[in-house]
């Protein structure tokens, strides 16, 4: 049920007690007396908050009390007291918005959390390097282990004939993991070749994970480190290839398909 207004409640209060006292002392009254007891303010502020349409029908029930008042004062005074509480029911506002069965809500009770709240509590796939790392890596230790040992129970290693110290082989080449370093030693000073040049490689490869912080394990979203990893690979495999193909007698530079591959396992 829609509230009425608390002024418009005591107005109508107070015009039930004048139509009780006229109709109980047999006082007609007029359009005049009523005018009289309703301050300016009161009717200047009621045809400021009332429509057009219900000041309308007042006038004409004013109108209709004037011509009965003469013939008898109660039925005036019975008049007036139904078109003052006409007017107070009709010139209630119009009801409030009400939600769901009637109830009226505030915004932030209908709309749900979620969709006004950041959840920053975002579940990750991460796992304790302690025991699940650690445990898979020892039991890959454990059989690559247990196969090398296998391996060479059957197969024998590709040893050469004991060293000849009165004899030094002619190229002396180091194994094929250490030839990009040799084939570094020809191009630059020790100092370059063996520290300045592979130092300044294994220091980019550390800051690769810092300077790259994406968290995706795509390829494509991994440009920066996987370039950096391929750089460095490519550079050395070339430097190892050359040692072991294209190197020959007195380490100097040879086509192998002119001069033969210098080169024993």
């Amino acid at each position: 049920m829609t509230e009425i207004p608390e002024h418009l409640r005591k107005r109508a209060e107070a015009a039930r007690q004048k139509a009780a006292e006229k109709a109980a002392g047999g006082e007609g009254g007029g359009e005049a007396a009523e005018a009289a007891d309703v301050p300016a303010a009161e009717q200047s502020e009621a045809a400021s908050k009332i429509p057009a349409h219900l000041l309308e029908r007042s006038k004409a029930a004013k109108a209709r009390k004037e011509g009965v008042a003469a013939e008898t004062g109660a039925g005036a005074g019975a008049v007036t007291t139904a078109g003052t509480a006409a007017a107070v029911a009709t010139a209630a506002p119009p009801p409030t918005a009400t939600g769901p069965q009637g109830h009226t809500q505030r915004l932030l009770t209908v709309v749900k959390s979620g969709s006004i709240q950041d959840v920053k509590a975002v579940p990750q796939d991460k796992v304790h390097v302690w025991p699940h790392l650690l445990a898979a890596e020892f039991v890959a230790a454990l059989f690559i282990t247990g196969f090398t040992l296998i391996f060479s129970i059957f197969v024998n290693a590709p040893l050469l004939e004991l060293a000849n110290v009165n004899q030094t082989p002619n190229p002396s080449k180091a194994p094929w993991y250490f030839l990009g370093l040799q084939e570094l030693l020809t191009m630059f000073h020790p100092m370059v070749a063996g520290v300045t040049i592979p130092g300044m490689g294994i220091f980019l490869l550390i800051l690769a994970p810092y300077i790259d912080r994406n968290p995706s394990n795509k390829p494509e979203d991994r440009k920066f480190a996987i370039g950096v990893f391929t750089v460095q690979l490519m550079f050395w495999a070339v430097l190892v290839m050359m040692g072991t193909f294209f190197r020959g007698p007195g380490f100097n530079f040879v086509a192998p398909w002119d001069k033969g591959l210098f080169f024993d396992l």
